[in-house]
């Protein structure tokens, strides 16, 4: 029989690794394997833009140059982030977790609903303080996912520290 699945939902930006340890630990405890969706809500269509720039820029002028802001610029902002989520998962699974990641280009809502439908073992939802922090996520959204998921959904904030 399949463990059961603990899944942290979070942005795939800078913060991602906020909350981590915390999913990992909860995951331990509970003795669930992790399933962690990094949900990007840029449209594909700014992506888009972006390479479209490198080559208007390439046309225009030196392609050399538009190659390297493509590998300089855009391919290279996500090295950050995945020196971070490759970090996190070593040291989840040193810590005996099963870790699995996942990616979704959608509204948190809809990424958090299409995966549970695509992955019945998944008993938990815990969402990342980069989520629910700032108005990521709007009051109306949050309540709209936690009624739309059939399984539990946790939140998680971040601690605010004093003066």
């Amino acid at each position: 029989m399949r463990r059961k699945q603990l899944l942290f939902a979070t942005f795939d930006d800078d913060r991602l690794d906020e909350g981590f340890v915390y999913a990992v630990e909860l995951a331990r405890t509970l003795d669930k394997d992790l399933r962690v969706l990094l949900v990007s809500e840029k449209k594909l269509s700014e992506k888009l833009d972006d390479l479209m720039a490198a080559v208007a820029f390439a046309e225009d002028s030196d392609p050399n140059s538009a190659r390297e802001m493509v590998r300089g610029g855009i391919m290279d902002a996500e090295a950050p982030l995945l020196k971070k989520l490759t970090n996190n998962l070593n040291k989840a699974r040193m810590s005996g977790v099963g870790v699995e990641v996942f990616t979704a280009a959608a509204k948190i809502t809809q990424a958090v609903n299409d995966f549970i439908k695509q992955n019945p073992g998944v008993d938990m939802v815990l969402l990342g303080p980069t989520v629910t922090d700032a108005g990521s996520v709007s009051a109306r959204e949050l309540k709209k996912l936690v009624t739309s998921v059939s399984k539990p959904v946790v939140t998680m904030a971040r601690h605010a520290y004093g003066d």
